[in-house]
């Protein structure tokens, strides 16, 4: 099975083990389980932009006075 060694800094490394061990797991499984996770959330983030684009002339039809945030000309929500 393939395997890769990574490089730390002590710091990093503290922070690394301090969170594996947060979450209960070894340096090797949280580290894996890190890498797992990052590659599904990527998988996630590429399926909701695309259902997004595939519905948007739907929403813009069913709901033609929101405006996107892009083009309020500068408002901010927050």
């Amino acid at each position: 099975m393939p395997s890769l060694n990574v490089t730390f800094t002590e710091e990093e490394m503290e922070g690394v083990r301090a969170a594996a061990a947060a979450e209960g797991k070894s340096l090797k499984q949280y580290m894996h389980d890190l890498g797992v996770r990052e590659m599904q959330r990527k998988r996630f983030v590429a399926g909701a932009v695309s259902w997004a684009d595939r519905l948007r002339a739907e929403f813009d039809e069913a709901f033609p006075d929101e405006v996107p945030p892009s083009q309020r000309g500068g408002v901010s929500a927050a």
